[in-house]
C-alpha cells in the first residue's frame, strides 16, 4: 500500500471513531510500527489529526477554542433533529461527550426546561449557552483523550441518579457485537451512565454500524432507541431491528 494511500485509511478510521491505536493500525495496514509512528507525525504536522503516545486523536471530536471542522456535520445535525424530540420539559438527560452529542446540545429548543446531565467538558460548556435547561457536570479525573471525567467517584454518582434518558455518542456499533470502544476507563462510565437512565438512546452516523473496537460497552439488547441519518427502513438497519432496537 502506498503512503498516500496508508494515510487515507487512517484519517478515514480517526473521522469515523475519532480515535487510532498505533498497534491496531499496524495490524490492518501490515506495516510496521516505525510505519505507523512516521505516517501519524506526518499527519499530525499537518494538522490532520492529534498525534497522542500509542495512536491519535481527531482534531474536531478534540475541544480546542478555535472552531474546528465536524466530520459528516450534516449528517450529524440529521440525528440531533431525530433525538432532540425526545426530550421533554422536567426531563433527567444524562449525555455522554461526542460531536454528534454537541450537535443534539446546538438543536435544543431555547424554551426547553430540563436538566441535563454529563461527564464530557465540551458537551458541559455548550450546555452552558443555553438558557432555560439545568447542567450538571459529574467532575473527577479527567480523562484527556476523551475530555470527560472518570473513575470511581464519577461511576458512584452515576449510580445515584435516576434519569429519563441517556444518550451515547457511539465509537462503533454492531447487531451482534453491540456498543464498543477502546478506552476501559470510558466505557465503566458509560456502563454507569445506561445503568442510571431509564432508556438508553445511541447516536450513530452510519459509517459506524456494523464495527467492532476492542472492548464491549454494551450488548446491543441494552439499546432502546437507534438513530442514525438514515430512514428507519433502510436494509442496513434490519439487524438492529431485529434485535429490538428502536429505529429512528
Amino acid at each position: 500500500m502506498l503512503k498516500k494511500e496508508r494515510q487515507a485509511y487512517i484519517i478515514q478510521q480517526i473521522n469515523i471513531h475519532n480515535k487510532v491505536l498505533s498497534s491496531d493500525l499496524c495490524v490492518q495496514l501490515n506495516v510496521s510500527e516505525d510505519t505507523v509512528r512516521r505516517d501519524l507525525q506526518e499527519l499530525d504536522e499537518e494538522e490532520k489529526l492529534t498525534k497522542v503516545h500509542g495512536g491519535a486523536l481527531s482534531k474536531s471530536f478534540h475541544f480546542t477554542l478555535h472552531n474546528n471542522s465536524i466530520y459528516l456535520q450534516p449528517e450529524k445535525k440529521v440525528i440531533a433533529q431525530k433525538a432532540v424530540q425526545l426530550i421533554k420539559d422536567g426531563m433527567f438527560v444524562v449525555l455522554s461527550g461526542g460531536t454528534t452529542i454537541i450537535e443534539l446540545v446546538k438543536s435544543l429548543p431555547p424554551e426547553l426546561s430540563a436538566t441535563f446531565i454529563t461527564v464530557s467538558i465540551p458537551t458541559a460548556l455548550e450546555l452552558l449557552s443555553h438558557p432555560n435547561c439545568e447542567v450538571i457536570f459529574l467532575g473527577n479525573k479527567l480523562l484527556k483523550s476523551a475530555q470527560m471525567a472518570v473513575g470511581a467517584e464519577v461511576v458512584q454518582r452515576l449510580g445515584e441518579i435516576k434519569a429519563d434518558l441517556c444518550f451515547l455518542g457511539t465509537n462503533s456499533i454492531d447487531a451482534q457485537k453491540g456498543i464498543t470502544d477502546l478506552e476501559w476507563e470510558v466505557i465503566e462510565v458509560k456502563k454507569a451512565m445506561i445503568a442510571c437512565a431509564h432508556k438508553t438512546i445511541s447516536l450513530a452516523i452510519s459509517e459506524k454500524l456494523n464495527s467492532v473496537q476492542r472492548l464491549q460497552v454494551c450488548a446491543t439488547e441494552a439499546i432502546d432507541t437507534l438513530i442514525t441519518e438514515l430512514e428507519a427502513n433502510d436494509p442496513l438497519l434490519e439487524p438492529y431491528k431485529q434485535k429490538g432496537v428502536k429505529l429512528i
